[in-house]
């Protein structure tokens, strides 16, 4: 089992982030900053397939876990994003214990499951098969993403599935499928990601949790969480420019002043 994986089923607190950024530069940026792993994010992002092996390629010359969140529920997008070599997958909108099943049999090698065989990068493009073959199904992360109202009502049969080592959070598609949007709906929403976290521990599994800040981090660790995604690489880009231009404005308006 590799290092990651074993962290990750061992509730280790974990840090990453989404690279939305489809450069291999913008991922050895956030490479560098410390964190645990990055996700690489298929789903939302304007990514190509052929840039996928690249940013993950960026992500191990520093040695930092990269997982994929592929774009839907097709074994192929699953297969292409472990082919590439990525450290696990993350499968979005997955609303009941079929399609958490679904993600693990296309996640992993039979027995297990169903993933096809081939010479991906993963694999050393070949030269390396029998070696991959034989530790795969130990080292991969299956994450599943539940984000709806009938993955909520079906997050006890969700998290009872074998193989699925992740129950993550999304919270923004969370509120919108619950109604639960904006300051009014915060205490519905906040009432559905405990439950969700809850059962997942109570299940043995890891559970994890988009944040948007530092302090979100912390309000989801203290129920059980141990498994964040914090923010991306285009919301810190944001947010950096946003502060760095703020505080350049009130130097020059002090300067003024004087």
């Amino acid at each position: 089992m590799s290092e990651f994986r074993q962290k990750c089923i061992g509730k280790t607190n974990l840090v990453g982030s989404f690279a939305a950024i489809p450069h291999p530069v913008a991922v050895e940026v956030m490479a560098q900053s410390g964190l645990d792993f990055l996700c690489i994010d298929w789903e939302h992002a304007q990514i190509s397939r052929d840039m996928i092996e690249t940013m993950v390629r960026a992500a191990d010359v520093h040695r930092v876990p990269a997982l994929v969140r592929v774009p839907g529920h097709a074994p192929e997008a699953i297969q292409a994003a472990l082919d590439s070599g990525a450290q696990g997958v993350l499968i979005p909108r997955v609303s009941t214990a079929a399609q958490a099943a679904m993600a693990v049999r296309a996640s992993r090698y039979p027995p297990w499951g169903e993933r096809g065989v081939g010479p991906g990068r993963a694999a050393g493009y070949g030269y390396r098969i029998p070696e991959y073959l034989a530790g795969a199904n130990d080292r991969i992360v299956v994450a599943v993403q539940v984000e709806t109202a009938e993955g909520l009502a079906s997050i006890e049969a969700i998290a009872a599935v074998d193989g699925v080592d992740v129950i993550f959070v999304g919270p923004g598609d969370l509120s919108v499928s619950i109604d639960a949007i904006g300051p009014k709906g915060a205490d519905k929403l906040a009432d559905a990601i405990q439950g969700i976290i809850g059962v997942a521990v109570a299940r043995g599994k890891t559970a994890g949790i988009f944040c948007a800040t530092p302090l979100d981090v912390a309000r989801w660790a203290a129920i059980g969480a141990s498994f964040f995604v914090l923010s991306s690489d285009t919301m810190f880009l944001g947010a950096g420019a946003a502060a760095g231009k703020a505080s350049a404005s009130a130097e020059l308006a002090e300067d003024m002043r004087r």
